[in-house]
């Protein structure tokens, strides 16, 4: 009986992992089902945490179940960077940090994107020189040339940020030099 429980769990599953994002109402249906089964299935809590922070903006929703997902299987990799990416989006930086601090140190999560989301947390707290070295690490942690390429695109948008920063104390500066020749 137990082996016919998990089948129908897991088939319910697999329907809700095919059916997103294309058929919403199929994959709620799903879901639920999944849930009812065994409400701390880590998949489909995960499945329901980027439901609700993709397809209906309810981050307080999907921080609930992302915390619950971890929480049934703290080994869960995907649940880690769309966690993060929903705390950063709900302005949570610190409690975003300290998800990255730990996702760090577990074994197999691509450290890589979880650097790309450290220096995100910088850039939203505009801290864009820590947010460069985080990206740089990122870069090096990396393994696939687009991301790479994407990295890149990331570190220059963030060092036109500064840029404006640069060119008004060189202008301040500037003007200083002349009222000081006046």
């Amino acid at each position: 009986m137990k082996t016919m429980d998990t089948n129908l769990l897991n088939n319910y599953v697999l329907k809700a992992i095919d059916a997103y994002p294309y058929e919403l109402e199929e994959t709620v249906e799903n879901l639920n089902y999944a849930l009812s089964y065994e409400s701390n299935n880590a998949y489909a809590l995960y499945l329901m945490g980027r439901l609700q922070a993709e397809q209906f903006g309810d981050y307080e929703k999907a921080k609930h179940y992302y915390a619950e997902a971890l929480a049934s299987k703290l080994d869960f990799h995907k649940v880690y960077a769309h966690y993060i990416l929903v705390l950063i989006w709900n302005e949570d930086y610190d409690e975003a940090q300290k998800l990255i601090d730990f996702a760090l140190t577990v074994k197999g999560v691509y450290k890589s994107e979880i650097q790309l989301f450290q220096g995100c947390v910088f850039e939203c707290l505009q801290k864009y020189k820590k947010a460069l070295k985080a990206l740089k690490l990122a870069k090096r942690l990396g393994y696939n040339n687009s991301y790479i390429s994407f990295i890149d695109s990331e570190m220059k948008r963030i060092k036109n940020k500064m840029k404006p920063e640069k060119t008004k104390k060189t202008k301040s500066k500037k003007k200083k030099k002349k009222k000081n020749k006046k």
